[in-house]
């Protein structure tokens, strides 16, 4: 038996979503990146712009700006690590330089973003990272200590407040960014548990729906097959008629097997009550049948009719009854039989399954045993 579906359209249609949304995240990604490379990059031209008194300046400048644009291009792919070292010493080199040779601070713009980045990134190199950030800023600073022809108050002052105004500033836009780059990468891992999660929900309901079609038909079958073989030397027209229907019975399953793997099983709610009540009476047992009304909800129609069938399975494996009813409304259905056995109420098992898919549809799954009387009822409010 052959009930595989083909690969192409299904596969292909499942997978659409998942490339929409990858090509979501990484559009969101790069629309980031570009954000904060935008803001870096126009704070950058304007500390240029304003603290360069020559075209030597401006090129001191422009150059740590474009080292650490580089390097976020590199942080933006995850390709930061083998850019990481190289950058701080550029950087610094550059913060360097221009304290000495131009008596400029603004080059500390570019290290302080290089270095945010190290601190951020290389979390297993962060007391390394640390003990570089703080030598490199020592020896900066001890160069402009000793090469400045003011007094060392006023060359402290003026470089403390200026140095650290402005790595502050890179600082702030930095974490920011760093902050935007992991939300959206644990909005990945979150679409991807997600997506784990779909897949998990989709094969317990495949494996719930192929237990009603199956555990039911079996049991039905082994009900048939004992019943011809007591009528085997009695009633050899009765046997035929049972072994055709037990035929029949099990092309159906076959069938319902394939388009349940083609996601086109569909319960028929009056086909259901029917064959319930043929059932019942086949194995010695009163069946009632009230059809008060008629179910409107296609949706809430197939859930009923899943709910009567695992009943009417429970019923038939567990329960001795002598008696069973059903009764059909507007929004639901009730089945209730003799049949209940002493103590607590056992375990639920497939109507626990079908539980939590009704409640999902909105409507309300009760079962209760008393005084020898099990009553399932579901009902669509």
């Amino acid at each position: 038996m052959d009930i595989s579906p083909p690969l192409t359209e299904p596969a292909g249609a499942s997978a659409r979503p998942s490339e929409y949304a990858e090509e979501t995240q990484g559009r969101l990604r790069k629309l980031s990146l570009e954000i904060v490379i935008g803001a870096l990059s126009a704070v950058g031209s304007l500390l240029v712009a304003r603290d360069a008194h020559s075209w030597w300046d401006a090129l001191l400048m422009a150059g740590g700006l474009l080292v650490t644009l580089l390097v976020l291009k590199r942080w933006g792919a995850g390709r930061f690590p083998g850019v990481a070292l190289p950058a701080l010493i550029v950087t610094a080199a550059i913060w360097l330089v221009g304290v000495l040779a131009a008596d400029i601070t603004t080059p500390v713009y570019s290290f302080a973003i290089v270095a945010t980045l190290a601190l951020v990134e290389l979390r297993r190199h962060r007391p390394a990272v640390i003990a570089g950030i703080t030598a490199v800023t020592i020896v900066v600073l001890a160069a402009r200590v000793v090469t400045a022809r003011e007094e060392l108050a006023g060359v402290l002052l003026k470089f403390v407040i200026v140095s650290a105004g402005v790595a502050v500033g890179g600082i702030i836009l930095t974490i920011l960014a760093a902050g935007v780059h992991n939300l959206i990468g644990e909005l990945e891992k979150a679409r991807e548990r997600e997506a784990e999660m779909a897949v998990m929900r989709e094969r317990v309901r495949f494996a719930g729906d192929l237990h009603d079609i199956q555990g039911h038909t079996l049991h039905v079958v082994k009900l048939k097959v004992t019943l011809a073989k007591k009528l085997l030397h009695s009633d050899l027209a009765r046997v035929e008629e049972e072994l055709e229907e037990v035929r029949a019975l099990v092309g159906d399953t076959i069938t319902q097997t394939r388009e349940l793997a083609y996601a086109q099983r569909r319960l028929n709610l009056s086909a259901e009550l029917e064959n319930a009540k043929n059932l019942f009476e086949a194995a010695g047992i009163s069946a009632h049948v009230d059809r008060a009304a008629g179910v409107v909800d296609p949706r809430a129609s197939e859930l009923l009719g899943q709910v009567l069938r695992e009943t009417t399975t429970n019923i038939l494996r567990h329960a001795e009854a002598g008696e069973v009813r059903v009764t059909l409304s507007e929004t639901g259905v009730t089945i209730v039989n003799d049949g209940a056995q002493d103590g607590p109420l056992p375990a639920l098992r497939g109507l626990a399954a079908l539980r939590e898919r009704v409640v999902g549809e909105g409507g309300e799954l009760t079962v209760e045993q008393e005084n020898g009387w099990f009553r399932t009822a579901v009902a669509f409010p």
